[in-house]
């Protein structure tokens, strides 16, 4: 094997027990879900994750039991609108039936508005709803902050209300994760100096991307630091492109597994 097919094979299994295998789409069913969950118990890894809508927290919970794999689900998803009771009747919601994580998206429209008060407000109930065993991921949909400067000021806004994570995108915009928008949120995180994770999601489908990805990471905060607990790809193209990099067939839709 040459060093660079090498390489990509060390990111690969790098990557994939950092991604979360998403199924966020408008006609998602029960059968989509199932076989979504089957393809991540049938993945080397395990992976981190699969997120999904909150309607289908309870059936991926029981297919996903003692496999390793968390369970997150979308609060506030994907237009990140103001309604406050909302979102947290939603996050209460999926951390009542099971769900492990929370993915919230920032009311940015708000916050870009100069209401950072409402952003915040959101944040820290959300949180709160989420207790100490269920993460908070804080979608600040980059894509539409725009400058470095407020996606810098959004990440830290974020952090200080109690955001988990913080990550780049509901993939639902035309401009979703980059890598300009990584750097600045990474770098948020280690000016905070709090234990704060990092997720990038929407575009990512290749593992030379991820790699990019994951080299930002090191370089900013250090080799070790992209473990799951502290980085996530969100994609769902990305699998099929890290198990044909690993040598792995991929896993047909309806591959069942038990643990």
């Amino acid at each position: 094997m040459s060093d660079q097919a090498e390489q990509r094979k060390a990111v690969a299994e790098r990557a994939i027990r950092l991604l979360d295998l998403t199924s966020l789409g408008d006609k998602d069913d029960d059968a989509v879900v199932s076989a979504l969950c089957n393809r991540a118990l049938a993945a080397p890894g395990p992976l981190a994750a699969v997120c999904i809508w909150p309607r289908f927290v309870t059936e991926a919970r029981g297919l996903l039991e003692h496999s390793g794999i968390r369970v997150a689900a979308v609060a506030n998803f994907p237009a990140g609108g103001d309604d406050l009771d909302e979102a947290v009747k939603q996050t209460e919601d999926i951390v009542n039936n099971g769900g492990d994580e929370v993915d919230l998206v920032m009311p940015y429209n708000r916050w870009l508005a100069g209401d950072t008060a409402a952003a915040l407000d959101m944040i820290a109930l959300c949180k709160k709803a989420c207790g100490d065993h269920v993460l908070l991921k804080v979608i600040l949909e980059t894509g539409r902050l725009g400058e470095t400067k407020k996606i810098y000021e959004a990440s830290r806004d974020a952090i200080a209300a109690g955001a988990d994570f913080i990550k780049t995108s509901t993939g639902k915009v035309e401009v979703s994760a980059t890598l300009e928008a990584a750097e600045v949120m990474l770098q948020a995180i280690k000016d905070s100096a709090m234990d704060v994770g990092f997720k990038a999601a929407g575009g990512i489908r290749d593992t030379e991307t991820a790699g990019q990805y994951l080299a930002l990471a090191d370089r900013i905060m250090g080799e070790g630091w992209a473990d799951p607990r502290h980085f996530r790809f969100g994609a769902s193209g990305l699998l099929d492109d890290l198990l044909a990099v690993l040598g792995v067939a991929s896993a047909p839709a309806d591959v069942s597994r038990t643990y």
